[in-house]
């Protein structure tokens, strides 16, 4: 009998991975898709945009197969992962550097060798997961106590949200530490010393917003749309328009008036609001359902987890690939206020969409390797 359950279960996981590549490369067609189409009226070329993009998604899938094959118990070596954590933490520091890190509208969040460009804070959340996995897995049985359990993991995760903090780029910076907190929850640590650290931590994501003008104008702005439609809320006002004029099924790939320069960041943040527009509320609805898709099939699967270390790598991976898809839709919907933040696989990027197949990589090789256990061992956790 019990062969026959871990047999089923092993199905169960086998299909579940199945799924979810299934749906991250529906997406990510849906993706190259609209990109195309939002990227013809750019003074750079729609094209070359989607070349580049194209490319990076060669990139992305190698990335991802090799996250896939890569034995667990190998991100389980202090030896490996340190080293991993330090140079991530000085390439957050190199970024900070004028004379290395590149501007980009008054951001300082990318390093520049040659004519390659990536965004140090998007492989920063890859490190912040395997980092936290590790050290759970070499701490477990202190988890409780309130250094080993509350303040070296905050040291850690409070030292790559910083650094990403002072770039600036407040909306990463805000998601790691939700991830981070998060896994810190689940693995253990006491709510006791969560719950008030939380909250000093926003009253300070506060008073750092409140000091910054832009982004305090962003605030304010959210408060209201239609009153700073033509100012602070213009791209929320010009992405909501898009919303509306798509209607039900939308006015035609290619036939949106937000791709013709009046939506910013079209085939970047607010790529979301094309796909409304184009292609309709019944698309959006789709888009949405397949991030609560993965979500649901990655949490339904996490209690086959045999090792914290495996667990965290697993619900790191699918909390950010989630978390990030959340706000980027709240963003341009309205709900919450305006930040950067890409729409994953969709949204126009190399570095982003590297980093999300990395995540994807590292969830089905869990779910891969869970299913090879026994049917006792995946419930030691």
């Amino acid at each position: 009998m019990a062969r026959v359950q871990a047999l089923a279960s092993g199905f169960r996981l086998r299909r579940s991975g199945f799924w979810i590549l299934l749906t991250v490369f529906s997406l990510t067609l849906l993706g190259m898709i609209v990109l195309f189409s939002a990227s013809q009226a750019m003074d750079t070329g729609g094209v070359s945009v989607f070349k580049k993009q194209l490319a990076w998604l060669v990139v992305a899938i190698v990335t991802g197969c090799v996250a896939a094959m890569v034995p667990l118990e190998y991100l389980r070596n202090k030896r490996l992962i340190m080293p991993i954590s330090v140079l991530t933490v000085l390439a957050l520091i190199l970024v900070l550097i004028p004379a290395f890190g590149v501007e980009v509208n008054g951001a300082r969040r990318w390093l520049g060798v040659g004519f390659f460009r990536f965004q140090v804070s998007e492989f920063a959340k890859l490190t912040l997961v395997l980092m936290l996995a590790c050290y759970f897995s070499l701490n477990q049985r202190k988890l409780k106590e309130f250094l080993a359990g509350f303040v070296y993991p905050c040291i850690l995760m409070g030292t790559v949200a910083g650094l990403i903090l002072l770039e600036p780029d407040f909306g990463t910076a805000f998601l790691c530490g939700l991830v981070g907190v998060t896994l810190l929850f689940m693995a253990g640590s006491r709510l006791l010393y969560l719950l008030p650290s939380t909250m000093m931590a926003l009253i300070v994501f506060g008073v750092a917003i409140f000091f910054d003008p832009v982004r305090l104008k962003r605030i304010t702005s959210f408060m209201d749309v239609e009153g700073n439609k033509s100012d602070g809320a213009y791209q929320l006002w010009q992405g909501i328009l898009a919303f509306g004029a798509g209607g039900l099924d939308g006015v035609g790939l290619g036939h949106g008036r937000q791709q013709l320069a009046f939506l910013p960041e079209a085939h970047t943040d607010f790529i979301f609001p094309i796909i409304g527009e184009e292609l309709g509320l019944f698309f959006t609805i789709g888009v949405v359902f397949l991030f609560l898709f993965i979500f649901i099939v990655g949490i339904l699967n996490m209690r086959y987890a045999p090792t914290l270390h495996e667990f965290t790598i697993a619900s790191g991976s699918l909390f950010f690939l989630t978390y990030q898809a959340l706000i980027n839709v709240g963003v341009v919907t309205g709900c919450l206020p305006t930040k950067g933040m890409s729409l994953p696989f969709i949204s126009y990027g190399g570095s982003n969409l590297i980093v999300m197949y990395a995540f994807v990589g590292l969830l089905l090789n869990c779910f891969r390797s869970w299913a090879k256990l026994p049917l006792e061992k995946r419930r030691d956790l």
